[in-house]
């Protein structure tokens, strides 16, 4: 008896586990960040020069935050994607480079 209990445990946690996860709505992203305010940034401009970009500036309005990095496989995957969401003008989008140099993400967006 004791032989088949560890086995039958095991599997009912695992239907347990596929029973919530499938029965969630793929579509749904929790987060607990959806609805809340920005937190407070300012922010140096990588195209103009001394230029800086503030909470305070986008304050009221609806905008899309975009962390990229030139080193970062699936930025490059789905930049053209928000290219093209920008120039659409459906909302603005903003791009925060991460731990690329000013230079490295100049030639970069060039590029891209």
């Amino acid at each position: 008896m004791f032989r088949w209990s560890i086995p039958l445990v095991i599997f009912v946690v695992l239907v347990a586990f596929l029973w919530v996860g499938l029965g969630r709505d793929p579509r749904e992203v929790p987060s607990p960040l959806i609805g809340k305010p920005a937190p407070a940034f300012r922010l140096a401009q990588l195209h103009e020069t001394g230029k800086m970009l503030s909470n305070d500036d986008l304050k009221g309005k609806v905008w899309m935050l975009n962390v990229w990095a030139s080193w970062c496989v699936s930025c490059r995957v789905e930049h053209p994607l928000l290219v093209q969401l920008a120039t659409a003008n459906l909302v603005p989008v903003y791009g925060l480079d991460y731990k690329d140099k000013p230079d490295e993400a100049k030639a970069w967006l060039a590029k891209n």
